[in-house]
């Protein structure tokens, strides 16, 4: 646990910030003692640094008030959500002020006739999909923690998720932003002509100012969907039968993929029953009416035979679905089971380069007593490479060179650093690998004209 070195200096203007903060805002809204602080100092990363001062403000008044004085004082901010961000962002590397913005959880309106929802940022995502569903509607977006990440979270790093190879990510259902900005102004963004401020903030992680309120774009909801696992003995060709199915002009839900080592962890931790001669696993919905389904399945199961897949099976009841998927749910905390630390990165390569990619992964892993898991969306080349290591520390040292190579790897195939996760300070170091030099000055004079004090988040994204 880290407690960030300040100067006298800094401890002046942190103390003068809390008397205010309490002042404007509200006793009640302001914590101060070790013991809440702590609660605040970390995220999914188990990186661990406590902040001075928490604020658990109810609306954007308050938000807007914090950040008049952090701004006045030029100490730092941090937004925080779930604190289920795996890249670092919620982390308050340099002390200072996280928002807890949890308590702003109020789905505002749902307008069922015109396929639109406003929700404050702590809205978790998963309510406000079954809130939504009441009115037969959808909110696609369906990251693998959407049962505890905030909707806040899910903007600010563009949150994926299995739905994403049909439906698309985070980015495209936002229509509209509130947001305070770190002088506290707040602006509304979206729906307007002129430069696209919406999809400037998306993303953004906390850098640029931080949501009160999303609106987001709402669909129909599909009339049904069905799941269909497919087993290989080899991983090649479940990659084969997923580059096939789209091939044959069908789109799935969601199209998922677990290699070997992924599933000899979820074998050993849930009791699963997957047989030995198992190597690759597809995991697939396809969603839409009786007649589509009925036609589309079929294809499915055949391509993944003539694939080599050595056994398919659909789900016929829900439960029988819910336990086919409740294998995927179960890959993060099953994979402890075969070390105690692990690193996850979310590369995306173009679905052409997948099965290259794995190949490079595999022959970097190569003679080192270390372990990798890949998993994830096969479907849009997004792949969770998970590098398992044991305590010693020349195993992390060793988990972060294999980082660093995989990543090399990732952008020669023209992929990118990261899917859904974000970039937070785990992979800044990576940012230049990918963007050229003249875009990341671009990004970085963004940064500075909405920050130009530096208190947004610092030390996420960029690394100079």
């Amino acid at each position: 646990m880290k407690l960030f070195q300040k100067t006298k200096r800094e401890v002046n203007k942190h103390q003068k910030a809390l008397n205010e903060l309490i002042r404007v805002v509200g006793e009640e809204r302001v914590l101060s003692a070790i013991e809440d602080r702590i609660c605040y100092s970390y995220d999914a990363t188990k990186q661990k640094v406590i902040p001075d001062i928490v604020i658990r403000p109810g609306d954007t008044n308050d938000v807007s008030n914090t950040l008049k004085i952090a701004n006045k004082y030029e100490v730092p901010i941090y937004a925080r959500g779930a604190g289920s961000g795996l890249t670092g962002g919620a982390v308050p590397l340099m002390g200072g002020i996280v928002f807890d913005l949890k308590n702003m959880n109020r789905i505002i309106e749902i307008r069922p006739d015109d396929f639109v929802a406003t929700v404050e940022p702590g809205v978790v995502t998963k309510d406000l999909q079954d809130e939504v569903a009441k009115f037969n509607l959808f909110y696609p977006p369906d990251p693998s923690s959407a049962a505890f990440s905030t909707l806040g979270g899910n903007v600010a790093e563009c949150a994926g998720g299995i739905t994403g190879l049909k439906y698309g990510v985070t980015r495209d259902y936002i229509l509209t932003l509130e947001i305070v900005l770190p002088d506290g102004s707040v602006i509304n963004t979206g729906g307007k002509p002129g430069y696209d401020l919406t999809r400037l903030f998306i993303g953004s992680e906390g850098t640029l100012g931080v949501f009160t309120k999303i609106t987001v774009k709402l669909i129909p909801r599909p009339e049904k969907i069905q799941t269909l696992a497919a087993y290989f003995s080899d991983k090649d060709d479940a990659i084969d039968a997923a580059d096939l199915i789209i091939d044959n002009n069908i789109l799935p839900r969601t199209l998922e993929f677990l290699d070997l080592m992924t599933i000899n962890a979820v074998r050993g931790y849930t009791g699963t029953d997957i047989g030995k001669d198992v190597k690759a696993l597809l995991l697939i919905d396809i969603d839409g009416t009786d007649e589509s389904i009925g036609h589309e399945m079929p294809i499915i199961e055949n391509t993944c035979e003539e694939s080599n897949a050595f056994k398919t099976k659909v789900a016929e009841t829900a439960k029988e679905r819910d336990a086919i998927w409740a294998t995927r749910r179960s890959i993060s905390p099953a994979l402890y089971n075969i070390a105690p630390h692990k690193i996850n990165e979310d590369i995306c390569v173009p679905r052409s380069k997948i099965k290259e990619m794995l190949k490079r992964v595999d022959r970097i892993k190569e003679g080192h007593t270390i372990y990798i898991a890949n998993f994830g969306h096969i479907g849009d080349g997004n792949i969770h490479v998970n590098i398992m290591y044991g305590d010693d520390p020349s195993q992390k040292e060793l988990a972060e060179i294999i980082v660093n190579k995989v990543m090399r790897e990732v952008v020669e195939l023209g992929g990118s650093i990261s899917g859904e996760h974000g970039i937070g300070n785990m992979k800044s170091q990576f940012m230049e690998l990918e963007i050229p030099p003249h875009e990341y000055e671009i990004m970085k004079k963004f940064k500075s004209y909405f920050d130009p004090k530096g208190i947004m988040n610092p030390g996420k994204m960029f690394i100079r």
